[in-house]
């Protein structure tokens, strides 16, 4: 049980903010298939504040995806407590969010340059009075993602202390992502340091990093004695790995999705974002994900190509009729 605010979740089980993937569609499917708590992608506090109109759209939640929170990033406090404030009201006609997120942890170039995301984590006293601000202006638990370091050679070190500054300043949860800056996405997840940050403090941390199916999740909270696990790329194509995870954590035994089934989320996933984006668009953007609803499938390398192609439902369902055939054959 992860307790937060006024949220309790059975396992602790959080869909990662991801640019470019963790769309309304996407935080729907996984929602519906066993995520307790889900973050929308970042969203530019700058951006918001300055009224840009697409901004409002990527903080939208629906009421049907609660318990769920807004992640925002930047560097300056006044702009972050704005756009929090702004966000705690519920954005382009949205739900009220139920908690409102802060960005310490992206390593994009980009955002790095920008001195926002896991910039701040060379900057403590910045960051503190980034949380603190944000907290002063919202009455939603406040949570924060950060990361086990800059560089490598400051892999675990001061994050401990780091982590509890943003517990006095207000935080409420931590996400620890167990690779430095340095790391981007590679190398191995440090357990031991997310480990050092839940010594360190006494508000609720979740571990995050390389969980790609259930054992995964509970070697991270058996190795760091976390309360909840983040899952990101691992649930990109695999939106079922929450209920393996919550399956194996219930000592139940789990049965895997057929193939039928994982095209019928997906097509469901396109359907939902079509609604929003309209049709080319939201066709475009999944073919990243269709690439991974069918990674590992009989006769899917043959089809990538023209899955990489199409741009209407109808060709999607039609691949996925292919495919289908080709497997059973």
């Amino acid at each position: 049980m992860l307790t937060f605010g006024n949220i309790t979740l059975k396992h602790g089980l959080f869909l990662a903010p991801l640019a470019g993937y963790t769309d309304r569609a996407f935080r729907t499917v996984c929602r519906a298939l066993g995520a307790e708590f889900q973050t929308t992608e970042m969203v530019s506090s700058r951006a918001l504040c300055y009224h840009d109109k697409k901004t409002p759209l990527l903080a939208r939640i629906d009421q049907e995806e609660l318990p769920a929170s807004v992640q925002i990033f930047g560097s300056e406090p006044s702009f972050m407590a704005e756009a929090a404030a702004m966000v705690a009201e519920g954005m382009a006609g949205g739900a009220v969010p139920s908690a409102v997120d802060i960005n310490m942890g992206c390593p994009v170039k980009k955002i790095v340059s920008a001195g926002d995301g896991s910039a701040l984590l060379r900057k403590p006293e910045l960051a503190f009075d980034i949380v603190k601000a944000v907290k002063r202006a919202i009455s939603l638990p406040v949570t924060v993602k950060i990361r086990v370091g800059f560089g490598k050679e400051d892999r675990g070190v001061g994050i401990p202390a780091f982590a509890k500054a943003l517990e006095e300043a207000g935080a409420s949860l931590l996400a620890v992502h167990g690779r430095t800056r340095a790391d981007m996405y590679s190398g191995e997840v440090d357990l031991a340091s997310i480990a050092a940050v839940k010594s360190a403090v006494s508000i609720p941390v979740v571990g995050n990093g390389d969980i790609k199916c259930a054992a995964d999740a509970v070697t991270m909270l058996r190795e760091t004695g976390c309360d909840g696990v983040m899952i990101g790329r691992g649930a990109i194509g695999n939106p079922f790995i929450f209920a393996q995870i919550a399956a194996a954590l219930e000592g139940r035994a789990y049965t895997p999705p057929t193939l039928r089934e994982k095209m019928v989320v997906a097509l469901w996933q396109l359907r939902l974002a079509a609604s929003e984006k309209g049709e080319y668009t939201a066709v475009v953007e999944s073919r990243k994900q269709f690439a991974a609803y069918t990674s590992g499938v009989r006769g899917a390398s043959a089809l990538r190509g023209r899955m990489n192609a199409i741009t209407t439902i109808a060709e999607a369902e039609a691949l996925c009729r292919e495919l289908l055939q080709n497997s059973e054959a």
